[in-house]
């Protein structure tokens, strides 16, 4: 049996009691999971979490046959021990509030009130539980005129506005390829969850944590989203196009794409002089980034004939050792197969019983430190597969029956 406390220290001691499903709320808790807090993922029992249908792929058994396991829950969902509790059973609710005598954080995605028929609201807790900060996912948040309408991935994108901004310029909008919403909200929660730990730590007072998929997407339009606020212009699409620098997309070269990154007026110049136009680095039009972004169009229609006349490859060896930035496209298998992933731990090979591989291959956490490194050191749970443990560990049975 893995241990409860993870190897890595930074967050010994802060339990996490985990009612959360799907990606938002998984990926929010899995970083805190490998930076060290006990996370307890809270399932219904024979069921788990949603994304363990997700599939295929699924985790394949030892005699070949498809798993219940499949590749989207083990993407946020390491690092955890999972308790399958029925929380709609009078038991179920006395075993979870029991749990939270133990627990430092609450993070849930139920729908705004899901969790009040049970008597496991924020509002319920407070008085019993003063210091708990409790995390609340939702798609609009826990006020406005949508507060009730469930929250998914799809819809935050396009409600939030990124949709308008990705895709072709003379194509339909377009969802950006992974679930950035669901992502980046957990981000936020996980960042959010710390800072109220660190307040309570200060003060002695738990709270409540109020974090909307759409306010996320909104907040990370970043440059797009602020550059509408202060010129009032509605930005429209431009594909692989950079809103502010010119060039800096992608461009077609003889034998494939690649991405020239070309970010200040220097870096311009010495990319003429590559391309043997050095009339380009001084004409008026060109010289300067705003008369670039003026004559986008002109422009890249010049460079794109000249890249055209090159390998890729030899393009890239050629700004790079001008310090122009610029890299190829690769695909998922070129990603994982790179030196740079291998070097970076960017991959991360972790047993798991029951497996016809014995393990499975999941993608690391890009956080290196110095002092207390990340640690893989438990496998995404099977559905309940720590119910007994976790019980036998911070309960006594004279309390409780295990539901």
């Amino acid at each position: 049996m893995m241990p409860a406390q993870s190897p890595c220290q930074m967050l010994a001691g802060i339990r996490v009691l985990d009612l959360s499903r799907i990606l938002a709320g998984p990926t929010a808790t899995q970083l805190l999971g490998d930076f060290g807090a006990d996370i307890i993922k809270i399932e219904r029992p024979g069921e788990g979490d949603d994304t363990r249908s997700w599939g295929p792929p699924f985790v394949t058994n030892t005699d070949g046959s498809p798993s219940d396991e499949s590749a989207y829950y083990l993407c946020a969902n390491r690092n955890k021990r999972s308790v399958a509790l029925d929380i709609s059973t009078a038991e179920g609710v006395c075993t979870l509030r029991a749990l939270l005598q133990h627990c430092d954080v609450l993070v849930e995605n139920f729908k705004v009130g899901g969790l009040k028929k049970y008597g496991l609201s924020y509002d319920d807790l407070r008085a019993d539980f003063p210091q708990l900060v409790y995390c609340s996912i939702t798609g609009f948040g826990q006020t406005g005129p949508h507060a009730s309408k469930p929250g998914y991935d799809l819809l935050a994108q396009g409600y939030g506005g990124i949709m308008s901004l990705n895709g072709p310029p003379d194509g339909e909008p377009a969802k950006v390829a992974v679930g950035i919403s669901d992502v980046m909200t957990g981000m936020y929660a996980a960042t959010a969850i710390l800072a109220a730990l660190r307040h309570r730590d200060q003060s002695g007072e738990g709270q409540h944590i109020d974090i909307a998929l759409v306010d996320c997407q909104i907040a990370w339009l970043v440059n797009e989203g602020t550059n509408y606020l202060l010129s009032g212009n509605e930005p429209v699409r431009r594909g692989n196009q950079h809103p502010n620098i010119v060039p800096y997309q992608v461009f077609e070269a003889k034998d494939g794409h690649l991405i020239a990154a070309v970010g200040n007026d220097a870096q311009y110049r010495r990319f003429c002089m590559l391309l043997e136009v050095p009339e380009l680095a001084v004409d008026a039009a060109f010289a300067t980034n705003a008369a670039r972004l003026t004559n986008r169009e002109a422009l890249i229609e010049k460079l794109g004939v000249l890249i055209k006349g090159w390998k890729r490859d030899a393009l890239i060896e050629g700004m790079e050792g001008l310090g122009i930035p610029c890299g190829p496209i690769n695909t998922l298998p070129q990603v994982f197969a790179s030196d740079q992933v291998a070097a970076r731990g960017m991959k991360v090979r972790m047993p798991y019983p029951g497996s016809k591989a014995g393990s499975v291959d999941l993608i690391g956490n890009p956080v290196k430190f110095s002092k207390t490194p990340v640690t893989y050191y438990r496998p995404p749970p099977r559905c309940g597969a720590d119910t007994e443990a976790v019980l036998d560990e911070l309960l006594t049975k004279n309390t409780l029956k295990i539901v």
